[in-house]
């Protein structure tokens, strides 16, 4: 007789995972990435299980309304799985609604002949619905501007634009990592909290606890107000007459017993005065010195601090010592500018290359940027393509011309006598051409979107114009610093070789008029084995701008911070 007892349950788990697409390893349902990224556009995977989640881009009754459409995404790729739930598996106006959450189970079907989609999930189980109120949703079926996108970081990731560009920035900060990595590389994190201006620009965020304390203390002695002077006087005098007492113990030979306690009085007398006269000495308000100036020795570091501007002179202290390090992380600038290539809080991409001098910091640079657009192009394409339907027709075509083209090279002297021609034959720039002026955005986009086409590396730029830390050249008037310049963004990278030399960085450092206290550890790498290197710093924001063809960098970083605006 055949046995008609239930199977074993490791039996039914077998069975159960061939039917089954396989889910991710940290989350109960299967990635639309793995299903419609396939070559074949996942079809291959017809006839069997899968549970996937995401959020409702678009859906919609049908059939007088005995099922409903779904087009699901859940952020694993720019595509969406199109999802067909009946009626009977629960209600249909709850899951239609932009922007609900849903997962399902279902079987993966062929759709119909002549449809774009290659699969699609037929369900058999509705598992969860995260309802959306359409009346009150902030992001409504329609087409909305980046701009409008701002008011609500907290949801616009949930848009195809938002949610290409992270996955575009994520697939960048993962390039960064395996370029340097390759090349041998040490990732150094440097310090947010820092106390030294790279820049030398003096638009940096402080960091300081003086406010708070100030205000707790305020409050505090409103509740208890401090002693006054006759609260001091008794507690010197209470000091004086158990010290009397002590004396005359000891002039009467007492016993040590009776001297031990009565020295224990005082010294307690003694702790009290000393409260006393601490608490009576404090006032409302920011410490002040006797000159009337902040007293920073109050504050929780013991001296002023900042936000770090750049990473770059705490990295230094790491490349003479390990030889080719790199740091990246966020860095701050208060610059009270709302244009759109300026942000309050960005990230830099820093590396530092000892034994090299400007040549192979142009190199290694060029490399780099190489490295990014053909990563791009290599792994992020069907997002590529999205911002090059929706925003920059020639984004794609740019990535390729950088990854394949050489990078033109010239000097700062030369590119100003390029513009200079190019004046002279007409062209007219808002800024002013002449020596000695920091090239504007107009004039690096000229030279790489007019003059060159291509990717331009300016180098040897007047010291004038240039940080203290840039090494000087032999003419004295120049330093040895390069930028790259490329289409669309000008400016993408700022470097230089490093000042290695003691008496010339000291005297670079008094010549910009800062205080040479906080960077003598600074100048400690150039008096113990001082080592040629150089390095540079790529504006993180800026190659995202540059790789998707969006206008503002507030677009392309998750949480923008810019003067008025710290959302979250």
């Amino acid at each position: 007789m055949a046995d008609t007892s239930s199977p074993p349950t490791d039996q039914l788990a077998v069975t159960t995972l061939d039917d089954e697409v396989p889910k991710a390893q940290f989350s109960d349902r299967v990635p639309i990435r793995s299903i419609i990224a396939r070559p074949d556009g996942g079809s291959g995977l017809a006839g069997r299980k899968a549970r996937v989640g995401g959020w409702v881009k678009t859906g919609r009754k049908a059939d007088k309304d005995a099922f409903a459409f779904l087009e699901i995404n859940d952020g694993s790729c720019a595509g969406n799985l199109q999802v067909i739930v009946e009626a009977s598996l629960g209600e249909l106006g709850q899951l239609v609604p932009t922007g609900t959450c849903v997962v399902v189970d279902g079987h993966l079907k062929l759709p119909p002949a002549g449809t774009k989609q290659k699969i699609e999930l037929r369900a058999y189980k509705v598992l969860h619905v995260g309802p959306v109120d359409p009346a009150k949703y902030p992001l409504p079926k329609m087409r909305l501007t980046l701009e409008f996108l701002r008011d609500f970081v907290h949801l616009r990731s949930r848009t195809n634009t938002i949610s290409a560009v992270a996955r575009i920035r994520n697939a960048l900060a993962y390039a960064t990592h395996t370029f340097f990595n390759k090349e041998g590389f040490l990732y150094v994190h440097t310090p947010i909290v820092t106390t030294s201006d790279c820049e030398g620009a003096g638009e940096m965020f402080q960091v300081t606890t003086l406010l708070s304390e100030a205000e707790r203390l305020e409050k505090e002695l409103l509740q208890n107000p401090p002693p006054t002077e006759a609260d001091v006087e008794a507690a010197r005098l209470v000091v004086k007459e158990k010290g009397d007492v002590v004396s005359q113990l000891k002039a009467a030979k007492a016993t040590k017993p009776e001297i031990g306690a009565a020295v224990d009085q005082l010294k307690k007398a003694k702790e009290s005065l000393a409260k006393v006269e601490e608490r009576s000495k404090l006032k409302p308000g920011i410490p002040k010195k006797d000159d009337g100036k902040v007293d920073y020795g109050k504050d929780f570091f013991a001296r002023q601090a900042f936000l770090t501007v750049s990473g770059q002179l705490q990295v230094e202290s790491y490349v003479c010592a390990l030889s080719s390090v790199y740091t990246f992380g966020p860095t701050f600038r208060a610059e009270n500018s709302h244009t759109s290539r300026h942000l309050a809080e960005f990230w830099m991409v820093e590396p530092e290359i000892a034994f090299a001098e400007l040549k192979d910091d142009m190199n290694c640079a060029e490399a780099y940027v190489k490295f990014l657009c053909q990563w791009l192009l290599d792994n992020c394409l069907e997002d590529m393509e999205f911002m090059a339907d929706k925003f920059d027709k020639g984004c794609i075509d740019r990535l390729k011309l950088v990854a394949s083209t050489p990078f033109i090279r010239v000097s700062y002297t030369e590119a100003v006598e390029i513009l200079e021609d190019a004046v002279k034959n007409g062209k007219k720039f808002e800024n002013e051409v002449k020596w000695g002026i920091d090239l504007a955005s107009e004039h690096e986009r000229f030279l790489t979107e007019v003059k060159f086409q291509k990717p331009v590396i300016v180098y040897n730029y007047p010291k004038e114009i240039k940080a203290f830390y840039m090494r000087l050249n032999d003419d004295l008037k120049t330093v040895a610093a390069m930028d790259v310049l490329v289409p669309k963004v000008g400016e993408l990278i700022g470097g230089s070789q490093r000042e290695e030399r003691y008496d010339v960085i000291q005297s670079r450092i008094k010549e910009m008029g800062l205080p040479l206290e906080p960077y003598e550890w600074y100048l400690d790498l150039r008096r113990y084995g001082t080592v040629k290197h150089a390095g540079f710093g790529l504006g993180f924001e800026r190659m995202i701008l540059f790789a998707t063809g969006l206008e503002n960098i507030r677009d392309v970083i998750p949480f923008p911070r810019y003067p008025g605006r710290a959302d979250l």
